[in-house]
């Protein structure tokens, strides 16, 4: 006997489920949540805990509905949020990511360039959270699980990274104080780090981390510029004086060598281990073909 013929979706479901459309609509959506998102904590800014809980609500209204787009459109499990495992996949990000840049910042203060003056009250390491939560949530799925997975599945991981890592980097010339160099370190060091942490489990949870981690470390607690945006000032009062190069001049930190050579070996150890799990996709056109 011959299997009956599977029969074929309906034209408007293959145009719905055709990657760009839905990297269209998903990422869209995001993106338009993400600014919803940057609007309330800008008008809550004189008031941290309103501004706290307005991207907590939006941040969980993001997830609810990437995981409502995937059940619906997509019609898979969402395993990239699959509950199993994110304790412990955020146990690791967070951690990693606050590393990085305390070890860039102890670097700094070894060579004389940043220097610690005193400290802020503790409250001061309250406003931050909003940014830290809404950034780590909403470009993790923008970038990572829109961006990068719709293009892996569709060109495979390699060309995918390099397309999420230059998306990512450069949408951040839109900040107030970006800069060029800026955008490019970031897209090597950071959209190489980001996609290595969920090529490696195959969630978006470490990734979610790292990011979360970084930006809060940057701003709260080291009184860092972020990626050229507007930063209240951390835990501790600081300064940074030294060549551009160094310190990232206007941008912040993620524009100097320091971190660029920091993140970017990090990306690569877990870039490795995604590779030798056999996490990769290859392009469609290294694919086997289907059997008969």
């Amino acid at each position: 006997m011959t299997d009956a013929p599977a029969q074929r979706p309906a034209a408007w479901r293959r145009v719905l489920q055709f990657p760009a459309t839905r990297l269209l609509l998903l990422g869209g959506a995001l993106l338009l949540m993400l600014a919803i998102s940057n609007g309330f904590m800008e008008r809550f800014a004189a008031t941290p805990w309103k501004a706290i809980a307005s991207a907590a609500a939006m941040a969980g209204l993001g997830l609810a509905f990437y995981v409502g787009f995937v059940r619906l459109v997509e019609r898979r499990p969402v395993g990239e949020l699959a509950l199993p495992g994110m304790g412990q996949e955020l146990a690791v990000g967070l951690p990693i990511g606050a590393g990085l840049y305390t070890g860039c910042v102890l670097i700094l203060m070894a060579l004389g360039i940043y220097r610690i003056e005193g400290l802020n009250p503790v409250s001061f390491l309250v406003p931050a959270v909003s940014m830290a939560l809404s950034s780590a949530i909403f470009e993790e799925l923008l970038f990572r699980g829109a961006l990068f997975r719709i293009v892996e599945e569709w060109l495979g991981s390699w060309i995918s990274l390099v397309l999420s890592s230059l998306v990512f980097g450069f949408v951040h010339l839109l900040n107030p104080a970006a800069t060029l160099i800026g955008a490019v370190f970031i897209s090597v060091e950071a959209g190489l780090l980001l996609a290595a942490g969920y090529l490696v489990t195959r969630r978006l949870w470490m990734s979610i981390g790292f990011h979360f981690a970084w930006n809060y470390t940057q701003s709260a607690i080291f009184s860092g510029v972020v990626s050229g945006s507007d930063t209240d000032p951390g835990l501790l009062k600081s300064v940074i004086e030294g060549p551009v190069a160094l310190t990232g001049g206007t941008f912040g930190l993620e524009a100097s060598l320091v971190a660029l050579v920091l993140c970017t070996t990090a990306g690569v150890v877990l870039l490795r281990i995604a590779i030798r799990r056999g996490h990769m996709v290859p392009a469609p056109w290294r694919r086997a073909a289907p059997a008969q």
